[in-house]
């Protein structure tokens, strides 16, 4: 589902990315009937030459990893000192010899 202030609905898009690959368009006059850029239209009309309509659809912008993430073992002695020991992020931090954001993240 498209956000509220999205250009493109998955529809409007299919009909951008046709006028370009099937019709002819141009990048540039299909984004200013959709009001969008040029390089948006570009996008549109190259993942629906590589995946056709199903492309269109909006995607998750959830990252497929995240290699920063706090370790469980870790978010665990977290959660045990602020519960066990009543502390604050900032005591907690500086036991375990962190940053107090990440004791906050957690």
């Amino acid at each position: 589902m498209s956000h509220a202030n999205a250009a493109l609905t998955p529809r409007a898009r299919l009909r951008l990315a046709q006028l370009v690959v099937e019709h002819g368009w141009t990048h540039t006059a299909a984004a200013t009937m959709f009001m969008v850029s040029a390089r948006t239209a570009k996008k549109w009309s190259d993942r629906y030459r590589a995946e056709g309509p199903a492309g269109m659809a909006d995607r998750s912008s959830r990252p497929r990893s995240s290699p920063t993430k706090t370790r469980v073992g870790l978010v665990r002695r977290i959660v045990r000192l602020r519960w066990r020991h009543r502390l604050g992020p900032v005591q907690i931090a500086g036991r375990l010899g962190m940053a107090a954001s990440t004791v906050h993240a957690v």
